[in-house]
């Protein structure tokens, strides 16, 4: 609770105990109320108990503690690309992904006093990324902080109106600042994609696309991860998402992160994760759900 700017632990606090006096409803997010993470909570959860949490990993602990049902947590955004240490976070969680959401930002910068003054904008890296040009053009200094309401709840402490805070526009209400820029955003398309974490798999509703995410490590050998990849040309398997990673220091072990329309089951799904699995030292999937926003 101490790691939560002053204005915003009374929030905290009584969200905390709701959701304690009902986890089955509790849905774990990371930041402080009003964050982004929080709109895509009651977004995909409006008879949930939205459960904030200081960072990822708090959120993560919260689910596999039984503190809460499921979280909610940022993979990507269509401007800024992943969101760090989630990639590592995911497979080392214990959780499997349940579920996606799909939410349009749109940031506002908030403060004490006008927009002239501000020298300074605080909020969470992935939101300073996706509005650098803006901040630029405007000769605003960015400083980062972990989420993007937290820090317009550290604004209204500091109480210096040479420093706001990039949020949602709902923060500005919650903490007492006042709108001074609001609809900010470097591209029309800018999008986070949220997945929503659980301690099991749960049985998928739906008559439309499914999407199962899997990571995996191809063996060390010329040519491994075009002929891994082959079995999903082969089989008519979409790959929508393949990321790289490296894990441990190591430059020559390296893991990828990838998104299938459809799940194993499907006949020609288990045929390219079998090829894949031929090719790979390890391979893991972390979940199939129902596809949310249709990739074509």
């Amino acid at each position: 609770m101490e790691s939560y700017a002053a204005p915003a632990r009374p929030l905290v606090e009584a969200m905390t105990a709701a959701a304690a006096a009902d986890p089955a409803r509790a849905v774990a997010f990371q930041g402080a109320p009003g964050a982004n993470s929080h709109v895509a909570a009651r977004e995909a959860f409006p008879h949930g108990l939205p459960l904030p949490c200081f960072d990822f990993a708090d959120a993560i602990d919260a689910v596999r503690e039984g503190r809460a049902d499921c979280a909610i947590i940022p993979i990507e955004n269509s401007l800024h690309g992943r969101v760090a240490d989630i990639h590592f976070l995911l497979p080392e969680s214990g959780l499997a992904i349940t579920g996606e959401h799909f939410l349009t930002i749109r940031h506002t910068l908030m403060g004490l006093g006008t927009r002239d003054e501000v020298r300074e904008a605080m909020s969470h890296p992935q939101a300073l990324g996706q509005c650098r040009h803006w901040l630029r053009a405007h000769d605003i200094q960015q400083k980062s902080y972990p989420d993007t309401a937290g820090a317009a709840a550290l604004v209204a402490e500091l109480g210096d109106p040479r420093i706001a805070a990039l949020a949602p526009a709902a923060a500005a209400e919650l903490y007492g600042l006042r709108i001074l820029a609001d609809d900010i955003a470097d591209a029309d398309h800018n999008m986070t994609r949220f997945v929503v974490l659980a301690r099991g798999s749960k049985p998928i509703v739906t008559d439309g696309a499914i999407m199962t995410t899997l990571i995996f490590e191809v063996k060390n050998v010329p040519a491994a991860l075009y002929k891994a990849m082959g079995g999903f040309a082969t089989n008519g398997v979409n790959m929508t998402k393949l990321e790289s990673y490296q894990r441990g220091g190591s430059f020559a072990a390296t893991e990828f992160y990838a998104d299938i329309e459809g799940r194993p089951g499907d006949a020609n799904v288990d045929r390219a994760l079998e090829e894949l699995g031929f090719h790979s030292k390890w391979l893991r999937v972390l979940g199939s759900y129902p596809q949310a926003r249709s990739r074509g």
